[in-house]
């Protein structure tokens, strides 16, 4: 038995000949040895009196958010909360949270030590096996909720061995079609694989694919779609929700920035909403949760000379989002941008989406094989910038700078270099490029470059 954490994820990255292995069985099988329980199997007439209400969030994008929303909503109610979510950005600790703290190293390892006997010669990936330890340390935490991200789909996905009270699926897009599917008919159905006979799902996606509601519809699952059981109005200064039998008026808006927020807290609301029975809660936990909550890496911007900002957008429909977001930052004379993506993506999109915002594209290495190099990444930037552009921007053809460079903290030193105090910088493409100019803490700017020699 390891004594120490990096031991440990470095036997579980080598116990398991692939690094995604779809499907349910090993995992269940080794849960169940575990003896612990979590949620209420679909088979109990009724929750435990002390069991905590466990909801499971999945989709495309928007899941993180809509996790940390559920949680800083029912902590402001004075609920005890634990959230499992991931990737992690910079630390392992950061995909568990109790209480709205990253669980430390010496609370996570007796479970891991837990999952190792449990498993025997069952063979479990990186993600299963860290899942299970996670789950195990959850249920044994004292909680009256648990918040669970979904890694990838629903259906196969090793969170998908609890039975949530309540399931939330947030926006449908195209993302990993090689485990998915083609469309988004197919991905639709592999996130619906979370809902539960006779339980709440809450879908945020104003446009859900058909799937989604035929699968709820064979459930006779409790469905709230957006724009039917939940909805938002706003203007430039607050926002409003209703429900089926609740409203919330004149609220400031979540602290959380971005276009696409708003649909991910109307979804939020609308699950607290079903489960009001179980936790109730007073609007002005409602308020607090929306003002206060925090997640690093999600159109979070950071002041300063040059502005920086961290997205960890890495898929054509989150950067679409991003370019939005970006469009309504205000005017900045150049935007300076630091990527690295996952050679899997469609990263021809995330280019397109960005082109006609950016003036220098600083692309970088990173610490994965998954990863394109920053060589492919800036060919495929020049390539693009070669053709012509349906939208105006800076970026067109030899005005674009573009370099290359060994991992995102170099990448970012680059681009502060050649920025001017007044531009901004935009790090994305991937957890592990927000987490790469995180490893050294929050890069905070005051024009060093101007200064004096």
């Amino acid at each position: 038995m390891h004594q120490r954490l990096s031991d440990w994820l470095a036997h579980c990255e080598r116990i398991h000949t692939t690094e995604i292995d779809m499907g349910l069985g090993r995992v269940a099988e080794v849960w169940s040895r575990m003896g612990v329980t979590l949620g209420t199997p679909m088979a109990a007439d009724a929750a435990a009196e002390d069991a905590p209400l466990v909801f499971t969030v999945a989709g495309t994008n928007g899941k993180g958010s809509t996790c940390a929303m559920l949680e800083h909503i029912l902590l402001a109610g004075g609920y005890r909360v634990g959230v499992y979510g991931s990737p992690h950005l910079v630390r392992f600790e950061e995909r568990c949270r109790l209480m709205g703290v990253p669980v430390s190293e010496a609370e996570l390892l007796p479970h891991f030590a837990a999952v190792e006997q449990a498993r025997g010669s069952t063979s479990l990936t990186y993600f299963e096996f860290t899942t299970l330890a996670i789950l195990s340390l959850l249920a044994q935490a004292g909680l009256d909720a648990v918040v669970l991200e979904v890694g990838l789909g629903g259906r196969l996905d090793a969170v998908n061995i609890i039975d949530a009270d309540c399931a939330i699926i947030t926006s449908i897009d195209l993302d990993h079609m090689d485990y998915l599917g083609p469309d988004r008919e197919a991905i639709g159905r592999e996130k619906a694989g979370i809902m539960r006979a006779g339980r709440p799902s809450v879908v945020s996606d104003p446009q859900p694919p058909q799937s989604v509601l035929d699968h709820a519809d064979s459930l006779h699952a409790d469905l709230w779609l957006f724009g039917r059981d939940h909805n938002y109005s706003g203007d430039r200064q607050q926002w409003s929700w209703a429900g089926r039998g609740k409203r919330f008026n004149a609220m400031a808006y979540p602290s959380l920035r971005g276009a696409n927020q708003l649909l991910n807290a109307s979804g939020v609301l609308a699950a607290l909403e079903a489960v009001r029975m179980r936790l109730p809660l007073p609007a002005q936990a409602v308020r607090t949760g929306l003002a206060t909550v925090e997640l690093p890496g999600r159109f979070q911007i950071v002041p300063g000379q040059p502005t920086i900002v961290l997205d960890v957008a890495h898929n054509p429909h989150a950067v679409a989002t991003l370019a939005v977001n970006l469009d309504q930052m205000g005017f900045f004379p150049r935007t300076h941008v630091v990527w690295g993506a996952m050679a899997d993506k469609d990263m021809a999109c995330m280019v397109q989406a960005l082109r006609h915002l950016v003036d220098s594209w600083h692309c970088c290495d990173l610490p994965t094989p998954r990863a394109a190099s920053a060589a492919q990444l800036a060919d495929l930037v020049r390539a693009l910038l070669s053709q012509p552009s349906s939208k105006p921007g800076p970026a067109a053809g030899a005005q674009a700078h573009i370099q290359i460079h060994a991992d995102p903290m170099s990448a970012l030193r680059a681009a502060i270099a050649g920025a001017d105090p007044a531009d901004r910088i935009v790090v994305f493409g991937s957890f592990y490029t927000v987490g790469g100019v995180l490893e050294q803490g929050l890069p905070k700017l005051n024009a060093p470059h101007l200064s004096p020699s």
